[in-house]
């Protein structure tokens, strides 16, 4: 009777997410379900105006079409899991499904933070040597750079991910989120977890302490070339071609510090309110840094708000007046 149970615990887990406040999960539904439409269209825009405008086959653009897709992959590996079970009553995971959407989760986002540090060293190199920019940042480097991103976030994904689903599960199946998130995951093994724990605080070093080191010294860099350059306007031309990207490693960077960094005080209203915020912050985590990402290089990006512009004129026809609508 232990093993069939044990058996069937290895079979599938229970999803906790917003059981305990089902008013919440209708509005949460309509409300994820927009952020997660506007990061498909926004990113996949992004990625079609890089392949389709000749002007936008650069380096730096490139890299934004990985980021943009990297992002579409992440938030699909857990927001059509998440809005299903808002409207499922008993919301449970296979093992091998939790498996799968744990793996996809840990590889972005660990191939993120490699990304990101790649993208500063190109911006690094194209506002601090930028006579060589054309041939350090050439086809034949760019590309095995965002290769090396993905193989690297799917490296230390196949790691964190076999260390935690080869664990024994016994008693509780219940994880107390929305998704399969690794930590809540090794909460619910009956077994020594401390090689888990050790391999992911090294992973942690390597792909989130590395790339964080090497961003904020490549950026000392870019601020010292900046400040040298005779001409205001040059200065804030220079400064303007990386600014996108320091906004989002700052929002990025700024929400993982948030989530993992903030003091674990009492909460006065009691341990399910505190739960309930901390699930809530890791929510829109996943979703709001995706969405945004686009939204910033839109912004502030004119090739990209010119490139945006043709598309649409050329290719669906729509009046100028929408185009317009972009380059506010």
């Amino acid at each position: 009777m232990v093993e069939s149970n044990k058996t069937f615990l290895l079979l599938r887990f229970i999803l906790l997410g917003l059981t305990g406040h089902p008013k919440l999960e209708k509005t949460f539904f309509v409300l994820i379900l927009s952020m997660y439409l506007v990061i498909l269209l926004g990113n996949g825009v992004l990625i079609l105006v890089t392949i389709l405008n000749s002007h936008l086959h650069t380096p730096m653009y490139f890299f934004l079409a990985n980021l943009s897709f990297l992002d579409i992959c992440y938030t699909t590996s857990s927001i059509p899991l998440i809005l299903d079970s808002f409207l499922t009553p008993r919301k449970s995971i296979s093992f091998s499904v939790c498996a799968v959407q744990m793996f996809l989760s840990f590889a972005m986002g660990a191939t993120e933070c490699v990304l990101l540090s790649m993208m500063a060293f190109d911006r690094y190199v194209a506002i601090c040597n930028p006579f060589e920019y054309p041939v350090v940042m050439s086809k034949s480097a760019y590309v095995p750079m965002a290769i090396s991103s993905w193989a690297a976030g799917s490296i230390t994904a196949t790691v964190q991910t076999s260390l935690a689903m080869q664990l024994p599960f016994c008693g509780d199946s219940v994880i107390n989120h929305f998704t399969c998130e690794i930590l809540a995951i090794l909460k619910l093994a009956c077994a020594d977890i401390s090689i888990s724990v050790i391999s992911m605080a090294v992973a942690n070093m390597i792909y989130v302490g590395v790339p964080v080191l090497f961003i904020f010294f490549s950026y000392v860099f870019i601020l010292a070339t900046i400040l040298r350059i005779p001409s205001a306007e040059d200065r804030k031309k220079a400064f303007s071609t990386c600014s996108a990207h320091l906004t989002v490693v700052v929002v990025f960077y700024g929400t993982i510090l948030f989530m993992y960094g903030k003091p674990k005080s009492k909460d006065p209203w009691g341990p399910d309110k505190q739960d309930l915020a901390d699930k809530l912050i890791s929510l829109f985590y996943g979703v709001v840094t995706p969405m945004l990402n686009p939204i910033i290089y839109s912004l502030r990006n004119k090739d990209v708000k010119a490139a945006v512009r043709s598309l649409v004129r050329e290719k669906w026809g729509f009046p100028m007046i929408l185009c317009s609508v972009t380059s506010t």
